[in-house]
């Protein structure tokens, strides 16, 4: 991943209100500018692209764009792949009433040891896709036991023994859609198949409904938000961490379903989840403002060059498109 100082036709709706954010600072008129900027003509961001993106505080969306050709608009319907942990972990910390058990953090801090994992079914249930074949049985590594290995394995054992076993995808996203109420009831999220931790499908506008709600704490993870949180890569810290999926160029902790971006060279202490396909959600150190970059790309994914791969690229061009937000001044 690039440094922070590391489409093409971008439509901007700057949704202001105000000509000052609440601290009177920096004007939003020109925080969306630097912000519109930085999408479509960043050279990081020009990789990402086609793309929709959007900005906003705990109110309201305050800027947003296409950048690129064809690009998704915030209504597009796409795979939020691992940007589907951060409801996860939302709708445990609902259900316990924002007191996790230590077996809820030891799960949703990728340290359970549930590794023998790779994917479900659609036609699966919950507990179908834990306990499969391919999934070794739902088997414990003891190998992995205690330390970060990046997997969807531990959500899926997690989400049986929070008695969500018998349900299949659709009755998955009634549960979790329950389980966020507070986010409103006409609030939205689909499943391709039963699985927890990348399964979900839903839209930039759903995913910006959510992030509002954190930044209110309408939601019990607002206040879970970096808690917990344990050093992943296994280049820096090798007795703590055995998988990630963030290049070892840099250090990122994990916390409560969601990553804290807090590398001691490039890192802002943003609080985010990047999928697979791009999807990129973030809200920034101070819990301010959050932010979506929306895509769904499939090429790349297996390419041993980071910068190929479409969740690394999201992030690159996110976390530009962040700095330019908060400082008012486009970046390259």
């Amino acid at each position: 991943m690039r440094a922070l100082t590391l489409g093409t036709v971008g439509l901007l709706t700057a949704l202001t209100g105000h000509a000052t954010d609440i601290a009177g600072r920096i004007p939003l008129p020109q925080r969306a500018e630097a912000a519109r900027s930085t999408a479509n003509d960043a050279a990081a961001c020009k990789a990402a692209q086609p793309f929709f993106w959007e900005v906003g505080n705990a109110e309201r969306a305050l800027a947003a764009g296409q950048a690129g050709d064809k690009a998704p608009g915030a209504q597009t319907q796409m795979a939020l792949a691992s940007a589907s942990k951060w409801l996860y972990g939302a709708y445990v910390a609902q259900e316990r009433q924002g007191k996790l058990t230590d077996e809820d953090i030891r799960f949703l801090t990728f340290e359970s040891g549930y590794t023998h994992f790779r994917i479900c079914l659609p036609g699966q249930t919950v507990g179908e896709c834990q306990s499969s074949l391919l999934n070794g049985r739902g088997r414990i590594d003891a190998q992995t036991e205690g330390l970060f290995d990046y997997s969807g394995g531990h959500m899926q054992k997690h989400a049986t023994l929070m008695g969500l076993g018998m349900f299949n995808k659709d009755e998955l996203a009634t549960a979790i859609k329950h389980g966020l109420r507070p986010i409103g009831p006409d609030w939205d999220i689909s499943y391709s198949q039963a699985q927890l931790a990348g399964g979900g499908v839903g839209t930039a506008a759903q995913y910006s409904r959510f992030l509002r709600a954190v930044l209110k704490n309408d939601l019990q993870i607002g206040a879970l938000l970096g808690t917990h949180a344990v050093c992943t890569n296994p280049a820096t810290c090798p007795n703590e961490a055995v998988k990630t999926p963030i290049p070892q160029t840099e250090t990122w902790h994990y916390s409560i379903g969601h990553w804290v971006e807090d590398d001691p060279k490039v890192g802002d202490g943003a609080f985010s989840s990047p999928g697979a396909f791009g999807f990129y959600p973030w809200i920034d150190a101070s819990k301010t403002f959050y932010g979506v970059l929306a895509r769904e790309d499939r090429s790349g994914l297996r390419s041993d060059d980071p910068d190929q791969k479409p969740a690394v690229q999201s992030v690159d061009c996110g976390r530009l498109i962040r700095a330019a937000w908060l400082s008012g001044q486009a970046q390259p």
